[in-house]
C-alpha cells in the first residue's frame, strides 16, 4: 500500500505582507484548495492589508479582507517546501533543501486600482505556473 502524497507548503514573503504576498497566497488558496498549504508573511509587516489589493482581488472573486499581515518566522521557512520572496532581500532565512524563487514585482503600496490590477494579473500567472510545478 502506498502512502498518501505529502501536501507541499508554499510560503510567500514580501516586506509588509500587505499586498503582493497576500494576493499570491489568495490566488494559490483559491486555485489549489487543500492540495497545497499556503503561508504568507513579511519581514516588516504593516498594520493592515492594502485596501486596493483587497479590492483588486475581490474583482477576481477572492476575498483576502480577513487576512492580517504576519511577521516572518524562521519556523515558517523551515516548514515550507517552496519559499517565494518578493522584494524582501536578504531578510529571508535560507535553509538547505528548500526551493527558493524571487519574484520581481512592483510594490502596490500607494498605487491606484488600474496599476494594482496589472500586478495582480502578473501574480496570478506566476501562481498558475508555480502550481503546475507542484503537481
Amino acid at each position: 500500500m502506498s502512502e498518501a502524497p505529502m501536501t507541499p507548503t508554499v510560503l510567500f514573503v514580501c516586506v509588509h505582507n500587505a499586498g503582493r504576498s497576500q494576493m499570491a497566497a489568495g490566488f494559490l488558496r483559491s486555485l489549489a484548495g487543500d492540495r497545497v498549504r499556503v503561508l504568507s508573511a513579511g519581514s516588516e509587516p504593516a498594520a493592515s492589508l492594502n485596501p486596493v489589493a483587497v479590492a483588486a482581488m475581490a474583482e477576481e472573486g477572492i476575498d483576502i479582507a480577513g487576512e492580517s499581515p504576519a511577521l516572518l518566522a524562521t519556523d515558517d521557512v523551515r516548514a515550507s517546501d517552496v519559499v517565494i520572496t518578493m522584494g524582501c532581500g536578504d531578510t529571508c532565512p535560507i535553509f538547505p533543501g528548500k526551493r527558493y524563487e524571487d519574484w520581481e514585482l512592483t510594490d502596490p503600496a500607494g498605487l491606484g486600482i488600474d496599476e494594482v490590477r496589472v500586478i495582480r494579473d502578473d501574480i496570478r500567472m506566476r501562481v498558475e505556473r508555480l502550481l503546475v510545478g507542484l503537481e
